[in-house]
């Protein structure tokens, strides 16, 4: 598929709120507008936060996560939305109802649980709903390791060896594509994802940077995915370009001096754009 000409493709972010600019629809808009996409934005939570963990979350009301999404779907040309923080059960059916109704032709989930402090992100009783509601309408999810042992029921995988016994539970979750994140598998001298097709795996794999700036990496990998697929990049080919993204902006993040605690990757680090070659 080559890629499609628009003047500036529109990428809709539906995710939580981080005060510290590391994580969540901050992180979003950043990568989204490093890939070279057009950012807008729902906000589902405020969560009062920093590089050293998650201090509070104020979910916002169902009625105003409505009309965020009606204001935007109804008058933006919206192509490929990123779905991340979504809380609970009855925000997760909000959300599926509205991308049912509006359509846009990508749906990127990040499915949220625990932050990387290890503050719950996501009610437990609502993981029933995502994989009910959200999940079966997406072209590609996201989760870490500990994500998809909650998604499948399976125990996480601690080395690679481990990972075959969880591809087939999440092809079973009825989405196109699910990208398994392998970041937390400390023991794996790389940093290796997993790229799990209907008919296909994929392994992805980039250097293990010695760093401690590696909060909002999830959120920044998943929008750069929903940007390159707005652009009309194949999906193979966006998760691939994601993968050069999110390893560079890790790599780079030294630049940064941010916080006491995990830092944040260096969205705009120089030379990003080089990364992008043919269609």
């Amino acid at each position: 598929m080559s890629r499609t000409h628009y003047d500036c493709p529109i990428v809709l972010t539906i995710a939580g709120s981080d005060s510290s600019g590391g994580a969540g629809i901050q992180a979003d808009i950043k990568a989204i507008s490093a890939t070279g996409s057009y950012s807008c934005s729902v906000i589902t939570a405020i969560t009062s936060q920093n590089t050293l963990g998650v201090k509070a979350i104020h979910q916002v009301p169902l009625k105003h996560i409505e009309s965020q999404l009606d204001a935007v779907l109804s008058d933006l040309n919206v192509v490929a939305v990123k779905v991340g923080m979504l809380v609970d059960s009855n925000t997760i059916k909000l959300v599926a109802d509205k991308l049912r109704q509006y359509r846009p032709n990508y749906l990127i989930l990040d499915p949220v649980m625990v932050s990387t402090s290890g503050h719950i992100l996501l009610e437990y009783s609502a993981i029933a709903a995502l994989k009910e509601a959200l999940i079966p309408l997406a072209d590609i999810v996201t989760p870490n390791l500990p994500e998809s042992a909650a998604l499948t029921g399976m125990r996480e995988p601690t080395m690679d060896s481990q990972v075959e016994d969880i591809i087939e539970p999440l092809r079973q979750l009825g989405c196109k594509a699910v990208l398994l994140k392998g970041g937390h598998m400390e023991s794996s001298s790389s940093s290796s994802d997993l790229l799990i097709l209907r008919d296909s795996v994929e392994w992805l794999c980039s250097s293990r940077y010695a760093t401690n700036n590696t909060h909002g990496t999830g959120c920044t990998l998943s929008s750069a995915i929903a940007s390159y697929l707005a652009q009309g990049y194949t999906l193979h080919k966006a998760v691939h370009l994601s993968k050069q993204y999110i390893s560079q902006a890790i790599a780079h993040s030294g630049k940064l001096n941010v916080g006491k605690g995990k830092g944040p990757v260096h969205h705009f680090f120089d030379g990003h754009a080089d990364i992008r070659g043919g269609h």
